[in-house]
């Protein structure tokens, strides 16, 4: 489910970060990559590089400062999804 870079950073999120985090993981497994009801929700579009088969989305773990937001992806025709960002929002990579 996590991208290979995502599992250092995990450790060092706040704790109140990392139980949202597990949070959105569980609502991905029980009902796919569009969540909706999580604070800013968004698909991602147009970024460098993206094939247009991709489906990238995002939305925030955790308002105020710092924001931190979760990224991810649903990968190739299956319905695997991998969550390539954790961490503070102006690191993003949107």
């Amino acid at each position: 489910m996590y991208k290979r870079g995502v599992g250092k950073v995990l450790a060092a999120l706040p704790e109140r970060v990392g139980a949202a985090l597990d949070d959105l993981v569980e609502d991905l497994k029980d009902s796919g990559p569009e969540q909706k009801d999580w604070p800013n929700f968004k698909q991602l579009k147009g970024q460098k590089r993206q094939k247009k088969t991709e489906r990238r989305y995002h939305c925030h773990l955790k308002k105020g400062k710092p924001t931190y937001v979760a990224c991810w992806e649903v990968v190739g025709q299956s319905i695997e999804i991998e969550i390539y960002y954790v961490g503070a929002h102006e690191s993003a990579p949107y």
